[in-house]
C-alpha cells in the first residue's frame, strides 16, 4: 500500500476522477443523469461469476494485498518448487491407452509413446485396465522408456491395485524427486463421478508400501468439473477429499509430512484464463493451510496436474475447441501446475465422427504445451501472475469462498459423509442447472455452439452419445456445457436425414437493408444454433410476403425483421399478408415493445436474453409436426 497520506489522497484522487468519467459514459449510453445511475460505476461494470465472486472493471493499488511469500515456501501460492527448472517448466504430460481407435497392442502403443517422446512429451498418462491396456503389459508398453526421467501417471480404475504393483517393479530405486510417480488411485472422487475404481482401503494400504518416489493417491477434482461444478466447488470438494485421504493415512500410521507426501492434485483447466489461474493458485494456498494446521507447513506443497476440461469442448465445430485449450493450457500454466494434459481438439467426439488421424490430434494437443513454453517462454519465470492486483484478488477471493465451503462440508461430517449424503452431489446439480440457464439465454457464449454456429458443417455420423470418448477411464457424469445446444443440432441432423433438407424458417426484413441488417443477422444466428436455417428472401413489403413465403416452400414459421418505426407502418400489413399466406408461427425480431400495431399480435418474440434452448426447442416442434 502506499507509503505517506500524501500518496493514498493521490491515489484515491485518482480513483475518484476515473469513476466520475465512468459515470459520465454510462449516463450517456443509459440516456440518464450520472446522478441518476442505479449504483456506482464501479457496481454497473463489475462481473458476477457463477461462484458470485465479484470481478471489478478496474484492480489498482487499492487492492494490494500483503506479499503471498516465495514460490517453494508456506503458503505455496507462488509456486510448490522453489528450484523447477524454469528451462523446462510444466510437464508436457500426453495421456495413451484409452480404447479410441487408436492400436492397443503394446508394441504399437510403445512406439507411439516413444515418438511421443522424441517429439516434445515430457511425462506419460496412461489409462490401464477396463478395455485400455492390461496391467501386466505394463513392461512392454514402457520399454524403453527412461522411467527415472519421465514421471509416470496412471489411470487404472478398478485394476488400480494391481497396476501399481507392477508399475512400482518397473520404477527404479534412483528415481529422483522430480520425476515422482502416480498411481492415481482415486476412490473419494471417482465415487462421485461413478468411474471404476478401487476400495479406499485397498488405497491406503498401497500408499503406506510406497516410497518417497511415488505418490499413489489423487485427489481428482475433474471429477467434480466433469459434472458441473464451479472452481469454488472443486477446491473445496478436492481439499474435503484430500483432508479424508490424509485422515485415513494417518491412522494406517504414516506421519503427516509421509501422508502429505503420497497425495496429488489434478484440476480442470478451462478458457476462463484468469480463473484458471487463480485455481491453480488457490488450491496450493488452501493445501498449505491444511499442511499448516496438520503440523506440516513444510510438506504442504501441493503437486498439480492440470487437464483441459473435457466439459468445455464442443462436437459440432471442433476446431474452435483448439482454441479454448489453448487459453486453458496458458491458464494453468502461468498459474504454476506442475505437469498439464491437453486433451485433443476432437476428444468430445465419438471415433467414427473424427475426420483427422489420431496422431494430427495428438499432435496439435502437444504442440499447443510447446509453443507456450519454447516460443512464448511462459514458464521461464515462476509465477508470472504474482504480484498482478487482479489474478492476486481473484486467488484470495477463490481460497476464502473455497475455505468456507470446505468448513462447511466439515461441519456436515466430512466428505465422506457429505458425498453419502447426496448433499455434494446436490451442489453441483444446482450449479449445472444454473451454468445451463446461462447458456440457454446465451449470457454464457459458446463460438460455434450458440454464438455463430456453423450450419453447414458435415453432420455427425453417429448418435452425441460419445460425450465419454477419450475421457479418462469414462465419465458417466460428464456433462458439456455445449450439450444443450447439440442436441437441438441432433435433432436437425435426423430431420436432414428423413427429408433432404433442414429445418427451415423465413425471414421477412422489412425496409432497406441498413434498417433491418441488425435483426436479420441475430435471427439468423440465433436460428441456426437451434439447426434451423433461416432463408432471407431480401427487402420485402407486404405485397411481396406471399411469394417470398412460396418460394421458399411455405415454411411454418416466418420471423418479421425490422426498425421499430419500420414496425409501426409496415408490421401489422406483413403480419397479415404472412398468416393469409399460410405460415403458422409468425415471430418478431425485438422486443415486445417494438410492436405497436393494435390489429395484430406476432405469435412470440426473439430478443437478447430470451432462453433459446425453449424457443428453439418450440419452433424445431412445430417444424417437425408439419414435415
Amino acid at each position: 500500500m502506499p507509503d505517506t497520506h500524501s500518496d493514498l489522497q493521490d491515489l484515491e484522487a485518482s480513483y475518484q476522477r476515473w469513476s466520475d468519467s465512468a459515470a459520465q459514459v454510462l449516463a450517456k449510453s443509459k440516456r440518464v443523469d450520472a446522478a441518476d445511475l442505479t449504483d456506482s460505476p464501479e457496481a454497473l461494470l463489475s462481473t458476477i461469476t457463477p461462484d458470485e465472486l465479484v470481478i471489478k472493471p478496474l484492480y489498482t493499488r487499492r487492492d494490494e494485498l500483503d506479499e503471498s511469500g516465495l514460490p517453494g515456501s508456506y503458503p505455496y501460492v507462488r509456486g510448490s518448487d522453489a528450484t523447477r527448472d524454469v528451462n523446462m517448466g510444466w510437464r508436457v504430460t500426453e495421456r495413451f491407452g484409452d480404447p479410441t481407435g487408436e492400436p492397443q497392442d503394446p508394441k504399437a502403443l510403445n512406439a507411439a509413446i516413444r515418438e511421443a517422446l522424441d517429439n516434445g512429451a515430457s511425462g506419460l498418462w496412461l489409462a490401464v485396465g477396463d478395455n485400455a491396456i492390461a496391467p501386466e503389459q505394463l513392461a512392454d508398453v514402457l520399454a524403453g522408456v527412461f522411467l527415472d526421467l519421465i514421471p509416470i501417471t496412471i489411470d487404472a480404475g478398478a485394476a488400480g491395485i494391481d497396476a501399481a504393483r507392477v508399475l512400482a517393479g518397473l520404477l527404479p530405486d534412483t528415481a529422483s524427486l522430480s520425476t515422482v510417480a502416480s498411481y492415481g488411485l482415486a476412490p473419494l472422487t471417482a465415487t462421485l463421478s461413478g468411474r471404476p475404481t478401487v476400495e479406499l482401503a485397498d488405497a491406503i494400504a498401497v500408499a503406506r508400501e510406497s516410497g518417497p518416489a511415488v505418490r499413489a493417491v489423487r485427489v481428482d477434482g475433474t471429477d467434480f468439473a466433469l459434472g458441473g461444478a464451479t472452481d469454488v466447488q472443486e477446491l473445496a470438494f478436492a481439499v474435503a477429499a484430500g483432508v479424508e485421504y490424509l485422515r485415513e493415512l494417518t491412522a494406517a500410521g504414516l506421519g503427516v509430512d509421509q501422508a502429505l507426501a503420497q497425495l496429488t492434485f489434478a484440476l480442470s483447466a478451462t478458457d476462463d484464463q484468469f480463473g484458471t489461474m487463480a485455481k491453480f493458485r488457490a488450491i496450493r494456498r488452501l493445501w498449505g493451510r491444511v499442511a499448516e494446521v496438520s503440523g506440516a507447513p513444510s510438506a504442504g506443497a501441493a503437486v498439480t496436474h492440470g487437464v483441459t476440461a473435457l466439459a468445455m469442448m464442443s462436437q459440432r465445430d471442433p476446431w474452435v475447441n483448439m482454441l479454448r485449450v489453448t487459453t486453458a493450457t496458458f491458464g494453468a500454466g502461468v498459474g504454476g501446475a506442475d505437469q498439464i494434459t491437453v486433451l485433443p481438439f476432437d476428444a468430445a467426439l465419438a471415433p467414427a465422427d473424427r475426420t483427422t488421424n489420431p496422431s494430427f490430434s495428438r499432435r496439435m494437443a502437444r504442440n499447443t504445451q510447446l509453443l507456450l513454453l519454447e516460443e512464448s517462454n511462459v514458464a521461464k519465470v515462476i509465477d508470472p501472475a504474482g504480484g498482478s492486483w487482479f489474478v492476486e484478488s481473484l486467488t484470495d477471493s477463490l481460497s476464502v469462498a473455497a475455505w468456507s465451503l470446505f468448513q462447511e462440508i466439515e461441519a456436515k461430517g466430512g466428505y465422506r459423509q457429505a458425498l453419502s449424503d447426496g448433499w455434494i452431489s446436490e451442489q453441483i446439480s444446482a450449479s449445472l442447472a444454473a451454468r445451463d440457464n446461462a447458456v440457454a439465454h446465451r449470457t454464457t457464449a459458446l463460438t460455434g455452439i450458440n454464438e455463430f454456429p456453423n450450419l453447414g458443417e458435415k453432420p455427425l455420423a453417429t448418435e452425441a452419445a460419445a460425450d465419454v470418448a477419450d475421457q479418462p477411464a469414462s465419465a458417466p457424469n460428464l456433462a458439456r456445457i455445449a450439450r444443450p445446444f447439440e442436441r437441438l443440432r441432433d435433432r436437425s441432423d435426423a430431420f436432414l436425414a428423413a427429408h433432404g433438407r433442414r429445418p427451415t424458417a423465413i425471414m421477412l426484413p422489412l425496409g432497406s437493408v441498413a434498417e433491418h441488417n441488425g435483426r436479420t443477422t441475430f435471427v439468423a444466428n440465433l436460428l441456426a444454433a437451434g439447426g434451423i436455417e433461416a432463408v432471407n428472401p431480401g427487402p420485402l413489403d407486404g405485397d411481396s410476403v406471399p411469394g417470398a413465403i412460396s418460394a421458399a416452400g411455405n415454411p411454418t414459421v416466418a420471423v418479421l425483421c425490422a426498425a421499430n418505426p419500420r414496425y409501426a407502418t409496415d408490421g401489422g400489413v406483413a403480419l397479415t399478408a404472412a398468416r393469409s399466406a399460410g405460415v403458422e408461427t409468425v415471430l418478431l425480431a425485438g422486443p415486445p415493445k417494438a410492436w405497436t400495431d393494435t390489429a395484430g399480435t406476432p405469435d412470440g418474440f426473439l430478443q437478447i436474453g430470451i432462453d433459446a434452448i425453449s424457443t428453439l426447442t418450440d419452433l424445431l416442434d412445430k417444424i417437425e409436426a408439419k414435415s
